[in-house]
């Protein structure tokens, strides 16, 4: 589906575990393999505690995998420390879902987003106010909004000051973690509109967070669905309504859109999701899925290709 000579990263059997209360072990991400090209967006989907900002804190490195490898252009960067570790993170930046809780409500507009620039040597302090109203300009702000604090700015400004600052350092990949939740469906749509023009202009993956299977369709290249820590299916974003597992189904199915055929219900899981504390052996999905069998309550599904660019894992798929 994609050339492998863009691969930028590739997560190989990442695994991230936590210690919990009365010995017991919480598995945020279960050995989870995906790749990033650049020029693409990979979106990742899911329930909220399904570990999605967890696996991508683990590719930023803001944490380190229990298991498993990060491949970064030929590094594993699990292994990297100190200055090298401090370098590369040049390369890969974030977009946090709240951009007023990662800045620094004393520091002005031009300050936030040269930081990096500053901190990597990049600039001269004496550039800022040119590089900071040149930033501005390319995230489609005024340039005396330089002279601005983040609280005199909506969420949709502080949202692009934000990118602003993630494309200072010309990254090969930048992490979005749900920076669009939070914001009016209007304001959702310039900041997606603007997020692809800039990778257009730059090459740029990105790796992007999201609840909603519907705005992500509209723009990700290719969508991993994330239930319980683990991938349950892979799919080539044009292609979502030919998903197979149920759960990716079932969240196709809870899609609200304007065009829909209202005379038809929108359907959703009425049980809950069971404590990642207490994953049932076999198929994570077993207790909400109306397809299950011995085989899935006995053995595990892996993701198995089925099509161009599409993995699914689940067994009754594969009867």
């Amino acid at each position: 589906m994609f050339d492998e000579k863009d691969l930028l990263l590739e997560t190989r059997h990442v695994t991230r575990r936590f210690p919990a209360p009365g010995g017991r072990t919480l598995t945020a991400c279960n050995d989870v393999s995906l790749k990033f090209y650049r020029g693409k967006t990979l979106g990742l989907i899911g329930e909220s505690g399904c570990g999605k900002s967890t696996f991508m804190r683990l590719v930023v490195r803001l944490d380190k995998p229990t298991e498993g490898e990060i491949i970064f252009q030929g590094k594993n960067l699990t292994n990297l420390k100190g200055e090298e570790l401090r370098q590369t993170r040049q390369h890969i930046q974030m977009v946090f879902q709240d951009p007023g809780g990662s800045f620094n409500p004393k520091m002005k507009i031009r300050d936030i987003i040269c930081e990096p620039l500053i901190n990597f040597r990049r600039i001269k302090a004496s550039q800022k106010e040119e590089t900071a109203r040149k930033l501005l300009e390319t995230v489609e702000l005024p340039a005396d909004f330089a002279d601005r604090y983040p609280h005199n700015m909506s969420g949709g400004q502080r949202q692009r000051i934000a990118i602003a600052r993630a494309i200072a350092l010309e990254p090969d990949l930048i992490i979005m973690d749900e920076a669009t939740c939070a914001l009016d469906v209007s304001v959702q749509k310039t900041i997606i509109e603007l997020v692809c023009r800039l990778q257009k202009e730059k090459n740029i993956a990105i790796g992007f967070i999201a609840h909603d299977l519907g705005l992500i369709q509209s723009f990700a290249h290719q969508i991993a669905v994330m239930y319980l820590g683990n991938i349950v299916e892979i799919i080539p974003g044009e292609n979502v309504d030919q998903a197979q597992h149920p759960y990716t189904k079932t969240l196709i199915k809870a899609i609200f859109d304007t065009r829909m055929d209202f005379s038809k219900k929108i359907e959703r899981i009425d049980s809950e999701i069971p404590s990642p504390l207490d994953i049932p052996a076999g198929c994570p999905f077993q207790t909400r899925c109306d397809h299950c069998t011995e085989l899935c309550r006995a053995e595990s599904p892996v993701l198995r290709t089925i099509g161009e660019g599409h993995e699914v894992a689940c067994h009754f798929n594969l009867i």
